[in-house]
């Protein structure tokens, strides 16, 4: 038994420690969501345009990491243990793909608008739709991180 719990630690610790780093990727995706100003001068396109660029950049590194590092390991965990969590990931990341969608098709539509002042009153109007989008995906995120790592941290410590 002891050294089932040395070879779990062995193959799992990893994944908490990437989680972790996952989780602070997100808590700075959404330090700079916020930083979006509420009332922004539209007449100074080039820095709205600057702060759109830098988000999007963020949100794609944090996509990316997502679906090709995190639930990687996440789905290689909830296979090991066979408690389920297959079947909640099954569930779960169709929804998360949408917000994917959802996410490179804002992306998307900033790399072809123009930095005209109508263009950023467009974007910026679509940034409150983002964070619904976000905000969905990060409680989707939850729920496969708790169904599929959290459910065994304490066999994996």
């Amino acid at each position: 038994m002891l050294e089932d719990c040395r070879n779990a630690r062995e193959r799992w610790g990893g994944v908490t420690e990437l989680v972790d780093r996952w989780l602070q990727a997100r808590q700075q995706l959404i330090v700079q969501y916020c930083g979006l100003s509420n009332n922004p001068d539209f007449s100074r396109t080039e820095p709205l345009h600057e702060q759109l660029s830098s988000l999007c950049e963020q949100l794609l590194d944090y996509v990316s990491a997502g679906h090709f590092e995190v639930y990687e390991q996440l789905m290689n965990e909830a296979r090991e243990f066979d408690d389920g969590g297959i079947e909640v990931a099954n569930r779960v990341y169709p929804k998360i793909s949408k917000t994917t969608q959802e996410m490179l098709a804002f992306n998307d539509l900033l790399e072809v608008s123009e930095k005209s002042e109508e263009d950023m009153r467009a974007m910026y109007a679509r940034v409150s739709r983002l964070g619904e989008i976000m905000e969905e995906r990060f409680e989707l995120e939850d729920l496969l991180i708790e169904n599929l790592h959290n459910a065994h941290a304490d066999q994996v410590a």
